[in-house]
């Protein structure tokens, strides 16, 4: 059991006053949550007892699911998959069950998708008609998943594959397998239902009166989440090894007092929607020395779709995630797009994210609404970024050319109101931040109506190709800053943004332009301490904005 943690102050944001004077405004950091943990009878069945064969041929989803029932009304105990290779079908859990993976035993979910239900389901935070996880329980106490073997989901017999994504060798092999390709020759898909689904507009999306019936004709393309747990409460993952999802790997849904310890987590790089571990609408979340290699975001905190996220309106909260360790993913610690209900009270500390596409990712877009606060960071090493080492983004999956600092300077803007589907970001606060290697240090844009507010980044030490730039951002700190960049023309970009200051900013290498200021609604910026070489330019005001919005200490 986990032990509270005393109230701290916080620094949320920097107050200006007038162009001289600055306050700091505090808040106390929420206690660390206690995550109820799961008790077993020591009772113990094996599912060979049932008749299971670890062969790799035998079908086991009877033997499996009938030992776990056994020892559900038996009042709970362990279900032990002894060492071999066990095909199977969906298993389903039950309450008060340890489902055990010795480390020579292999779960391998079979590739015949007649196994699979279509069943009443979620997709990506809204209702929909999928086929049935491989892994599933709902309304279910006390449930683990121990051991330290595998659980494989065979995810390469149902998952899309893009051209690009492939060397010529490997996509030649892929095509010959069977399968079919799309008539511009650039994506594989398993099989003609699968492409005709791709090709459907909302696919899956389920309306009153519909059945199973009605998606038949694309079942294929449905593709399940490998492991899903929806309203359940104590549940433990534990030194398995979960992988190869046809989808998502762990989608804990609606859940409370959830621990994930120890894992190894992998899809392939190329998997499409391969993330990781997606925790929706959670409350009460341990996620601890655990390692994620991956086709899509790694961790990701997500809280429901748009109206259907609103309207479910419970927020992930309350969340712990430290000592882990990300090879690769979209990003290694994400929350969205998919956050409509909301986030809050979530630590991420001694993390270390090695090659992925993007580091720490915040993500969403108008239309989402929900609110993402109170977001303590700490100490967090990242090598090989791709991307941006720390983005926010409020236009994610825009279509069409996106705003870029700048280019509102003297454009009349229609700005629309701000209502419950205008999405959130405030009240981060980011400490102790190392990278090397990126292709951006910072970025935030934000929305016009709705910036990008109260966020602190304190100690951080940057080696990237650009250094910062923040568009539509209000009440940023960034406090000794250490930028280490190739291009840095300029180093920091602000733009429509107001009251940012930055302390002890460090340039290191050539500089030929410190800060760049546009947009004609910026102001109160705030530049004290930096360390600049003499005969390098400071300054320089674009797109409207004034040279008053920059004071320089």
């Amino acid at each position: 059991m986990m032990q509270k943690k005393q109230y701290i102050n916080i620094i949320y944001t920097t107050i200006l006053l007038g162009w001289g004077g600055v306050c700091t405004l505090k808040a106390q950091e929420p206690v660390h949550p206690i995550v109820q943990q799961v008790s077993f009878p020591k009772d113990t069945l094996q599912i060979i007892d049932f008749g299971a064969k670890g062969d790799g041929q035998f079908i086991n989803t009877e033997p499996i699911n009938k030992a776990i029932t056994t020892i559900s009304e038996k009042g709970g105990g362990v279900v032990l998959i002894p060492g071999g290779l066990w095909l199977t079908g969906p298993i389903e859990m039950k309450s008060n069950v340890n489902l055990h993976v010795q480390r020579d035993a292999v779960v391998l979910f079979t590739d015949d998708f007649g196994a699979y239900e279509l069943v009443e389901s979620n997709w990506e935070g809204e209702p929909a008609w999928r086929n049935q996880n491989p892994i599933s329980g709902k309304n279910l106490e006390n449930i683990a998943i121990t051991g330290a073997g595998v659980i494989d989901g065979n995810g390469g017999a149902w998952r899309m594959v893009k051209r690009d994504k492939m060397t010529d060798a490997q996509w030649k092999k892929l095509v010959a397998s069977g399968g079919v390709v799309d008539e511009g020759g650039k994506i594989w898909y398993p099989s003609e239902s699968s492409l005709h689904g791709a090709t459907t507009k909302n696919t899956g999306k389920g309306h009153a009166g519909q059945t199973a019936a009605d998606f038949m004709d694309v079942k294929d393309f449905l593709r399940p989440n490998l492991l899903v747990f929806t309203a359940c409460k104590r549940i433990l993952l534990e030194g398995v090894t979960i992988q190869n999802s046809p989808a998502w790997n762990i989608h804990p849904l609606m859940c409370e007092d959830l621990t994930v310890r120890n894992l190894t987590v992998r899809n392939p790089w190329y998997g499409q929607n391969g993330d990781g571990l997606d925790i929706e609408s959670c409350k009460n979340v341990l996620v601890e020395n655990s390692t994620f290699d991956v086709g899509d975001d790694a961790i990701c905190i997500k809280s429901g779709r748009d109206q259907a996220g609103r309207d479910r309106g419970m927020p992930t909260e309350n969340v712990i995630i430290r000592n882990n360790i990300v090879y690769h993913g979209h990003g290694g610690f994400v929350i969205g797009s998919e956050m409509s209900g909301g986030a809050r009270n979530i630590w991420v500390e001694d993390c270390s994210f090695i090659g992925t596409d993007i580091g720490l990712r915040f993500k969403t877009t108008r239309g989402r609404g929900g609110v993402v606060e109170n977001i303590f960071i700490n100490n967090i090493n990242m090598v090989g970024i791709p991307g941006e080492a720390i983005l926010f983004d409020m236009y994610y999956g825009m279509k069409g050319p996106l705003p870029t600092a700048g280019e509102q300077g003297d454009a009349v803007v229609e700005i629309p109101a701000v209502t419950a589907e205008t999405p959130q970001f405030q009240n981060f606060v980011m400490r102790n931040i190392n990278v090397n290697g990126a292709e951006k240090g910072i970025f935030f844009r934000g929305l016009p109506e709705m910036a990008i507010k109260n966020i602190v980044i304190e100690q951080a030490n940057i080696t990237a190709k650009k250094g910062v730039e923040l568009i539509e951002a209000s009440g940023i700190a960034l406090k000794d800053l250490t930028l280490n960049v190739t291009e840095a023309n300029p180093l920091v970009h602000v733009d429509n943004s107001k009251n940012i200051v930055f302390t002890d900013l460090k340039p290191v290498g050539d500089i030929d332009l410190l800060v760049r200021v546009s947009g004609k609604s910026t102001q109160n910026i705030v530049l004290t301490g930096a360390k600049v070489e003499e005969g390098k330019t400071i300054s320089e005001f674009t797109n409207g904005a004034s040279e008053e919005a920059l004071v320089i200490k």
